[in-house]
């Protein structure tokens, strides 16, 4: 599976948003925590800007922009072949990996939070302009061999999968614990956060404490 696959599977622009706010706020909700999320979502990111973050902490990340021309997004898996510092003959970026990119996006190619060295820290790209009807990618010839080339697979597998039950499938393993698909669900669907639901995901944690934090994280259902 490489980003050509993600862009096949990936719903419209509305709905990843509402994916991403999803897994932002359950993430919230389940660790008891606001900083040093894997999941999070700044509706402030930059003027007019939205982002959806992940970071494994493990040297694994993304990004997705939200903004009114359309997404932009990243993603960088330290270990794929196709990283700006696996080969120093790639040390610019894999060839083609942002080809065809809208004028628009091009600002992101260079925004310092996503760069290093100047570099644009990535080994998967991929965007949608307001009026594209699918998701784009540059023209990237891949190596062989590889299942993962690009990493695209296992950065962006939950935003494809687009399930409660594949959310909680990593959760549970991520956090050693058993979580109940009913609540995850209804913060997924991004319901009225209540104290029932967060009682049910993490035992003990006030409403009123977390439930800023999801509103930070552009959390509607509060």
């Amino acid at each position: 599976m490489t980003i050509y696959d993600v862009t096949r599977a990936l719903p419209d622009i509305e709905t990843l948003r509402d994916r991403c706010r999803a897994m932002a706020a359950l993430e919230l909700v389940i660790s008891g925590e606001e900083d040093d999320a894997y999941f999070s979502y700044d509706p402030e990111w930059g003027p007019g800007e939205e982002a959806a973050l992940m970071d494994n902490g493990s040297g694994d990340d993304y990004a997705i922009v939200f903004t009114a021309d359309g997404v932009f997004g990243h993603g960088f898996d330290h270990e794929s072949v196709m990283s700006p510092w696996a080969d120093t003959d790639h040390e610019d970026g894999w060839p083609g990996l942002t080809e065809g990119i809208p004028e628009a996006f091009e600002p992101y190619l260079t925004e310092p939070a996503f760069c290093v060295d100047g570099v644009l820290n990535a080994t998967a790209v991929f965007w949608r302009g307001t009026g594209d009807a699918q998701w784009r990618a540059g023209k990237v010839e891949f190596p062989e061999g590889k299942s993962d080339p690009d990493g695209a697979d296992y950065l962006f597998e939950l935003l494809v999968a687009g399930t409660p039950e594949a959310y909680r499938d990593f959760a549970e393993d991520y956090y050693e614990t058993d979580l109940p698909l009913e609540a995850i669900r209804h913060i997924w669907s991004l319901l009225p956060l209540t104290q029932e639901v967060v009682d049910a995901l993490n035992p003990g944690l006030p409403l009123e404490a977390v439930a800023p934090r999801v509103v930070r994280a552009g959390y509607p259902g509060v």
